[in-house]
């Protein structure tokens, strides 16, 4: 605990505002040191941002994590203080306030206040809170320099025709502390319009622009470092795809062009931003390449060839039983995802309820109840995949690796937990063999 506490101790001495804050407020040091005996992450979180010491003052808040309201409440506030053209001091604001609430979360965490799916929840409903504010700032800034984008009959549109879709981890609502964030960017602006600004810019260059300001506004390196890691190759076209892309480009894109891996996502992937008109196009384009009917022995061979692609390139290449990758090897992670995938895909067009939820504990019991998957089954998968999540929030606390040795494993009972993956997975991806 003190070697964790004395690179703190070394960032703050010049600056004896927090000397005495940590001398004068007892209960401030307890917390401190509790929390930095708990959990090496916090002890670095704190000392990348002392000014996170504020938030040891007051345990009762330290402790009782906000909604979402009242999170959107406190950043509006936050914003409100700062002249709308200050872009540096916006992204410093927004970068403490998602600190401060991580280390809440972290706090909660560490201390056993709350079970993981309420944190993962609660980090989830930051990081959208934080995203629908970047996406609100940047169309200002946008407006101000080229005017608003305008609509078939030349009339200028004042809300943005854009939408921030999540995937992956945002999607399903199981976000951690250095999650990044898989964005997908849709505009539906009007194609053949133009801003009504001097500098006028055609509205589909208009949204392309605001995408990449959104970005950088992530991106970019403050005082407290960044806000999010984002991930926008999920996009059409992967890397080469347009940053921001219309309804229409990403309707012909999942109809003629994605491959299954692409579908799996999509089975994940929610709208946590934007217009509600745009979120239910989006919505429509989704039901309908999820519910589509497949060939099931080749979405399996599909499934199957794409997971050990995963396996080969990113487990951990042990061939002989002493480690396990608990993300990437056989009876992982990435398994039971790819299983519940392989289910939507396979059976949505017969039961479309399997559509109505985006994270895997609601779709084990989504496929249980429509009679595709064993009650037992349900439960064993969802009992592993809560456990493996459990370690992956400890580790990524103690900043360990994912990679366990073979004494680890049997000590956490994993190697009971990745048999039954394992023989789910062929129950079910491999029955012909």
């Amino acid at each position: 605990t003190l070697e964790r506490i004395i690179p703190l101790l070394e960032a703050v001495l010049r600056r004896t505002a927090y000397l005495v804050l940590l001398s004068e407020n007892p209960q401030a040091l307890e917390q401190l040191i509790k929390l930095c005996s708990a959990s090496s992450w916090v002890a670095e979180f704190i000392t990348r941002t002392p000014l996170l010491l504020d938030e040891l003052l007051v345990p009762e808040s330290l402790y009782r994590l906000p909604d979402q309201s009242e999170l959107q409440e406190e950043l509006h506030l936050r914003l409100l203080r700062i002249e709308a053209d200050d872009l540096e001091q916006q992204m410093e604001q927004m970068r403490q306030f998602v600190r401060a609430h991580k280390l809440r979360a972290a706090a909660c965490e560490v201390m056993n206040k709350l079970p993981l799916m309420k944190i993962s929840d609660y980090l989830t409903r930051l990081a959208e809170t934080t995203m629908t504010m970047v996406q609100n700032l940047a169309f200002e800034q946008m407006v101000a320099k080229y005017g608003y984008p305008t609509d078939a009959n030349k009339e200028p549109v004042y809300t943005p025709e854009f939408l921030i879709v999540g995937y992956g981890k945002v999607g399903g609502m199981e976000l951690s502390y250095s999650s990044d964030l898989d964005l997908v960017f849709i505009h539906n602006g009007h194609a053949g319009g133009y801003t009504t600004g001097e500098r006028s810019l055609d509205n589909g260059v208009f949204y392309t622009r605001m995408g990449q300001r959104m970005v950088h506004f992530c991106s970019t390196q403050t005082r407290s470092g960044d806000l999010y890691e984002v991930d926008l190759r999920l996009r059409p076209s992967g890397n080469s795809g347009m940053i921001v892309a219309s309804l229409n480009a990403f309707k012909e894109y999942q109809q003629n062009h994605a491959w299954t891996w692409e579908h799996q996502a999509l089975v994940r992937a929610r709208v946590i931003s934007g217009s509600s008109e745009l979120e239910a196009g989006f919505n429509d384009i989704r039901q309908k390449i999820l519910t589509s009917q497949r060939d099931i022995p080749e979405l399996r061979e599909e499934v199957r060839a794409m997971r050990q692609k995963m396996r080969d390139n990113l487990g951990s290449k042990d061939t002989n039983g002493q480690q396990f990758h608990l993300k990437q090897d056989e009876g992982g992670i990435v398994d039971i995802e790819f299983l519940v995938q392989y289910g939507v895909l396979a059976w949505s067009h017969q039961h479309p309820e399997l559509i109505q939820v985006t994270d895997n504990m609601r779709l084990l019991d989504a496929l249980t109840k429509a009679g595709l998957m064993a009650p037992q089954d349900c439960q064993t998968l969802q009992e592993t995949y809560l456990s493996y999540r459990a370690e992956t929030h400890r580790r990524a606390l103690q900043k360990q690796s994912l990679l366990l040795e073979s004494d680890s494993v049997s000590a956490l009972g994993f190697d009971a937990r990745r048999n039954d993956v394992t023989r789910l997975w062929k129950l079910w991806l491999e029955p012909e063999q």
